[in-house]
């Protein structure tokens, strides 16, 4: 069986061959091929990758790869509907499987392929998460804190708002047209039938990175009071609010200590921040939390793993989601998670029994969901066994293969 993949990142080894910085994001997909790969080897897998660069290049490693210049991601551009009609043709898959519907060149790949055996993954739905873009913020402050760099290159937070909208429109016709979609939730379940009922839905979860199938958190090591965010470099992923409900937890433990991997908003200079940033530079410095916030940057596999045991606790404040890979990443670790109830979370994690949700806008829970946790080490262990025990079955490797690989066949006969 051949199949072809079409993904939004660069595989390590592919960014290893062309000498560019290993991609943080969408490692998962790459422990997804292994296993596939490794469980059923007479499968031929090829991935198709847009990449900064000139020109299509096939390259040759573990798999077959075929990167597509391309520059704009928020653009459709029908060269690049020609260039996986061309990749279509040259390899000739028995399937094809669309990793992600959030940027125009999943719809290219589909009106390029035009092959009968496509099936498409969702991982974000950007036509949905539009409308949360702003992560509550009042109109007033989001006029009040652009900057001059929102303002030159016209990318306030409004506007990225509109662009991720414009994105929505591609998505929606992808869905429309799309016969097979996989998902993971009861909420992009719910979605994919309201955009287009006739088509066939699979469940299937997804692979997470190795490393945390092994390691395991204990409380003995981690840090005391200490909060760990995988990101918060915009609006939806909800770090205002986890500033908003930090001062509340300090009045019981002042040495809470926030830790926030990833792109940090504020690290530009004064004349190239943009208005997130600077809102929250505002909120850090008017609540005097500039000692307790720490930026980690963007890590490594190995490093998040370190990352996350050596948190008290994992927090996931977004404004939405679908199926957060860094909830499934701390459950299967065995960190107690605390996460808003918005999206797919709640299929993740069973209230006071894999973790805790509370609603995003309500910080004052989130709080003393928090302050509860930090005070109850019993009940902190019990949570981060009982996330533990559920991600090591949701995220089952073995499974994940042979359900991805029964869709494929099933497809394919």
């Amino acid at each position: 069986m051949k199949v072809l993949w079409i993904v939004n990142t660069l595989f390590p080894e592919v960014a290893e061959l062309l000498q560019i910085s290993t991609p943080v994001t969408g490692g998962w997909l790459s422990s997804c091929a292994k296993v596939l790969t490794t469980r059923y080897p007479h499968m031929e897998l090829a991935i198709a990758v847009l990449y900064n660069g000139a020109g299509i290049k096939r390259i040759r490693g573990k798999y077959h790869y075929f990167l597509i210049p391309y520059r704009h991601y928020d653009r459709y551009d029908t060269s690049v509907e020609k260039a996986f009609k061309k990749i279509s043709q040259d390899f000739r898959p028995d399937i094809i499987h669309i990793h992600g519907t959030e940027y125009p060149h999943s719809l290219a790949a589909l009106n390029g392929c035009n092959h009968g055996k496509i099936v498409v993954s969702i991982q974000g739905l950007v036509s949905v998460y539009s409308s949360y873009y702003c992560g509550g913020i009042t109109y007033p402050d989001l006029r009040k804190f652009r900057t001059l760099r929102d303002i030159v290159k016209h990318d306030s937070l409004l506007v990225q708002q509109q662009k991720m909208a414009l994105r929505g429109d591609y998505e929606i016709k992808l869905l429309q047209k799309a016969r097979n979609i996989i998902g993971r939730t009861s909420w992009d379940k719910a979605h994919v039938w309201a955009i287009n009922p006739a088509a066939r839905y699979y469940a299937c979860n997804e692979t997470l990175r190795e490393s945390f199938y092994i390691e395991k958190w204990t409380l003995s090591s981690c840090q005391r009071h200490s909060l760990f965010l995988s990101q918060g470099h915009y609006p939806i992923k909800g770090l205002h609010k986890m500033i908003e409900a930090l001062p509340m937890i300090l009045r019981h433990y002042p040495d809470t200590q926030v830790y926030v991997a990833g792109h940090n908003p504020m690290s530009a200079s004064w004349g190239k921040m943009c208005g997130y940033g600077k809102y929250i530079a505002h909120l850090i410095k008017s609540n005097r939390l500039e000692q307790n916030i720490h930026f980690v940057g963007n890590l490594s596999e190995n490093e998040m793993v370190s990352r996350y045991k050596q948190s008290h606790l994992f927090i996931c404040p977004s404004a939405i989601e679908n199926s957060p890979n860094s909830v499934g990443e701390a459950q299967l670790l065995g960190v107690p998670c605390i996460a808003s109830y918005v999206g797919g979370t709640p299929d993740m994690i069973t209230h006071e029994k894999s973790g805790l949700l509370y609603r995003f806008e309500e910080t004052a829970e989130l709080a003393a969901h928090i302050c509860r946790l930090f005070s109850d080490d019993d009940w902190c262990e019990r949570l981060g066994s009982g996330g533990r025990k559920e991600a090591i079955h949701r995220h089952d490797y073995r499974t994940i293969a042979r359900q991805l690989y029964d869709i494929y066949k099933g497809l394919s006969s």
